[in-house]
């Protein structure tokens, strides 16, 4: 009989072959980032600057004008008092148990890197639907984005930049950008195309069907993209704590670390008031553009 043990043990490089590979690849990256590592930092030292000045912004002003002002983009997004009255009282306890500094210091890194997202991740979806080409490109990409786990892309970010906040917030990017590109690309998509030639035979070109047609008729898929994206850099703020970046994360991963259980319950409840604001905020304001843009229609 012959020798069927080659279909028992996967055929495979030897141990050495493959810390050959291992060796090349990671000295390699580290001769990268010592040679570029510096440069790259600093393209990023504005993003810093402003996200420093935001929190420091955030911390130092008196937490009755944070209130209010939290208070009135409330409103103005949503025109509803059971809503702002919620996140008022959701403030006051944050502040009352002792979790307003670190509430503020993950807003701005929250909002910052939310920011960053759409500035990048719009006109991403827009060359997306428009390119089928570009979109067959992106498509792996955002797959890998969204299904790599968070340690594995932290560990050359923090290879090539340290530890801090930069590093952080670029992990951040990474995993909550792809809600808003993929969103962006399948609203554009699904724009009837109907509507498209109605406005071409009006005399509009390429640029005027794009933000008069298509991107308004998108807007409740791009609101959706950025309320999923906001999600999950809330989700990423733990993970992002080990890196050094300051706010909710750190006290949970304290609480993991020694067995503190209250201590992470408290912060884990305040995320997730921070997460309830955030979504319930921007869905009542994607509702309420929607009703505007349907009467202006009608």
């Amino acid at each position: 009989m012959a020798d069927a043990s080659w279909l028992t043990s996967f055929p495979q490089l030897s141990r050495m072959e493959l810390l050959t590979i291992r060796k090349t690849l990671d000295g390699a990256y580290k001769a990268f980032s010592r040679e570029y590592g510096d440069a790259i930092e600093s393209i990023f030292h504005p993003i810093l600057a402003f996200l420093v000045w935001f929190e420091k912004l955030l911390i130092n002003t008196p937490w009755p004008i944070i209130i209010l002002v939290i208070g009135a983009i409330v409103y103005f997004a949503s025109r509803s008092w059971k809503l702002l009255t919620g996140v008022v009282i959701a403030l006051l306890l944050v502040g009352f148990f002792g979790m307003w500094e670190d509430t503020m210091s993950t807003l701005s890194m929250i909002t910052v890197c939310t920011l960053i997202s759409i500035v990048l991740g719009i006109p991403i979806g827009i060359g997306m639907a428009r390119s089928d080409r570009f979109q067959k490109v992106m498509m792996p990409i955002l797959d890998v984005m969204q299904t790599m786990p968070a340690f594995v892309y932290l560990i050359p970010v923090v290879m090539l930049l340290g530890i801090g906040k930069i590093p952080g917030l670029i992990s951040v990017v990474i995993y909550a950008i792809p809600p808003v590109i993929r969103l962006t690309n399948l609203g554009i998509r699904l724009v009837d195309s109907e509507v498209l030639e109605a406005a071409t035979a009006f005399g509009a070109n390429g640029r005027q069907r794009l933000f008069n047609v298509q991107i308004p008729l998108a807007m409740p898929n791009i609101m959706a993209g950025i309320n999923q994206t906001i999600m999950m850099a809330l989700a990423m703020v733990v993970v992002a704590s080990m890196i050094g970046v300051k706010g909710l994360g750190q006290p949970v991963l304290k609480s993991i670390q020694n067995q503190y259980f209250t201590l992470g319950l408290f912060n884990g409840l305040a995320i997730v008031a921070l997460a309830i604001i955030f979504d319930r905020v921007s869905q009542a304001y994607a509702k309420r553009s929607q009703k505007h843009m349907k009467g202006a229609h009608s």
